[in-house]
């Protein structure tokens, strides 16, 4: 008995010396600094002599948009074509920069299965011929591979043209199969002119903008970044009564409403027929004097 008695405390002598120790853990941890070595945001803004504010991911990797990606939740590189440019995706998303919003990121699921990130509905790549952090050999690679950046005021979609009548077009606005390239915003939803406008003159929006649900102007606060292939000094602003719309070329541009804000719709250029309401891009011509 007097054996049982001297096992018992010294096993409680031991379970007590435990709970202390864990207590002097749970004191010395809460004491400890802060880690001055915290992990890397997935996502960060990095600027680049050449191109300016480009996204990149944590190891300073530039990110690239393919124009071709037009279509929603959809990215058209596959095969041979992610052989070069690997898709980017982060199941745990951290943001490195507070010009970069939670909002305009999400995430795909690819016809192969495999996830992928994107910002502002456009998938992110990598480019393979990018060798060292900060290298942007990627940007126009065929007029179609750009840069990912957070304050683009256009970018540029590569697709086939259909209108609101459901007829294809080309980009001489007769019926026809053709990839055609033309500027949109940010999202990549489309830009139009409307055809009697004039240099830098809106002629269409009225003081009230009674017929802004139709034809939405692009109301912009300044001229932003634009894709390296367009020249910046193309875009200027238009004063149309109390707003600020863009201007290409001196032509205004406008949304479509039946599009509904939605990437790569191109319904208004059969309305009211084809020619009145065209896309704009590198082959438009300068809008005419007043």
């Amino acid at each position: 008995m007097k054996f049982k008695l001297q096992t018992l405390f010294v096993v409680a002598a031991a379970m007590s010396a435990m709970v202390a120790c864990s207590k002097d853990d749970d004191n010395n941890n809460d004491n400890m600094p802060p880690d001055n070595n915290p992990p890397k945001a997935t996502i960060n803004i990095t600027n680049n002599a050449q191109l300016g504010q480009v996204i990149t991911d944590s190891l300073g990797n530039t990110l690239y948009f393919y124009s071709m990606d037009s279509k929603p939740d959809t990215s058209y590189c596959s095969g041979g074509c992610l052989a070069v440019w690997p898709a980017f995706y982060s199941a745990n998303l951290t943001l490195g920069d507070s010009r970069l919003h939670a909002d305009d990121f999400g995430t795909i699921t690819r016809a192969d299965g495999a996830k992928q990130t994107t910002y502002k509905g456009w998938p992110l790549y990598y480019y393979a011929s990018d060798a060292a952090a900060g290298d942007v050999k990627g940007e126009a690679f065929n007029n179609v591979w750009f840069v990912a950046k957070p304050d683009y005021s256009v970018m540029l979609v590569n697709k086939q043209l259909v209108g609101n009548d459901g007829v294809e077009y080309n980009s001489a606005y007769t019926p026809g199969k053709a990839i055609t390239q033309f500027l949109t915003d940010d999202y990549g939803r489309t830009l139009y002119a409307f055809s009697p406008d004039k240099f830098k003159k809106n002629t269409y929006t009225d003081s009230l903008f009674t017929k802004n649900p139709t034809w939405p102007i692009y109301e912009v606060s300044a001229v932003n970044s634009v894709p390296s292939i367009l020249a910046k000094t193309d875009f200027d602003t238009v004063h149309v009564f109390s707003h600020v719309q863009l201007a290409y070329k001196g032509w205004p541009l406008y949304f479509f409403g039946p599009d509904a804000m939605t990437r790569g719709n191109t319904k208004g250029v059969s309305v009211p027929k084809p020619g009145v309401w065209p896309i704009v891009n590198l082959a438009s011509a300068v809008a005419p004097q007043p």
